[in-house]
């Protein structure tokens, strides 16, 4: 029931959200740089949470395959148009959620989670899984608002929000909290920025075995 509702919240803005424009257009830019340092030309990629395809369709020529879901049917529709008005034919969009999705153990080399951890019911379930299909030394890469570092009363307000439509489920955690997840997940952290307090916290985790 939780899953329809925010799939429908995301269908609902979905056409809105495409063109909105980035909010920090350097910070994005830097994000897009620092994740290609870890790209390859024989890598297979997933992105879950790839929202209307940007990022996906952005890293497409400097790997072999992505593999890109999100929850919404209407994300993934505009995702798709924009990939054939690019000409991209290595990204495969598809709606799925993470909690739904299979994915063979040791399959992936790189994991993107873009603007989706404090979406999720459960992040370190998510985490778990993430560990479990990337080949070991594979890359998970993340961009999470941490709510509880800048707005704590958020935890009080979002639930209301929620029933009434408004907004999906967004989870509250501060940033510590973040890495203690992914570090207790089995990943070390390679790289870890933040542009601000009530921005969102980029970072690069490393599948240590």
């Amino acid at each position: 029931m939780a899953m329809h509702q925010s799939a429908k919240f995301w269908d609902k803005i979905a056409k809105r959200y495409s063109r909105k424009p980035i909010s920090d257009e350097a910070a994005y830019q830097n994000k897009l740089q620092v994740t290609r340092e870890y790209l390859r030309p024989d890598m297979e990629v997933l992105e879950f949470g790839c929202g209307t395809g940007s990022t996906a369709i952005a890293h497409a020529p400097y790997v072999k395959h992505i593999r890109a879901t999100d929850i919404s049917s209407k994300m993934i529709e505009i995702a798709k148009d924009k990939a054939d008005a690019a000409g991209v034919n290595n990204v495969t969009f598809e709606v799925e959620t993470v909690e739904a999705m299979h994915m063979p153990d040791d399959s992936v080399d790189v994991v993107l989670a873009l603007s989706i951890l404090h979406l999720l019911e459960d992040k370190e379930q998510a985490i778990a899984k993430v560990y479990r299909m990337l080949r070991p030394g594979g890359i998970f890469i993340s961009s999470t608002m941490c709510l509880g570092d800048s707005m704590k009363f958020f935890k009080f307000i979002g639930p209301i929000g929620r029933v009434l439509g408004l907004m999906p489920l967004v989870r509250v955690f501060t940033a510590k909290q973040l890495n203690e997840s992914l570090t207790n997940g089995g990943f070390e952290i390679e790289h870890h920025s933040q542009t601000g307090k009530d921005k969102a916290v980029f970072i690069v985790a490393k599948k240590t075995k």
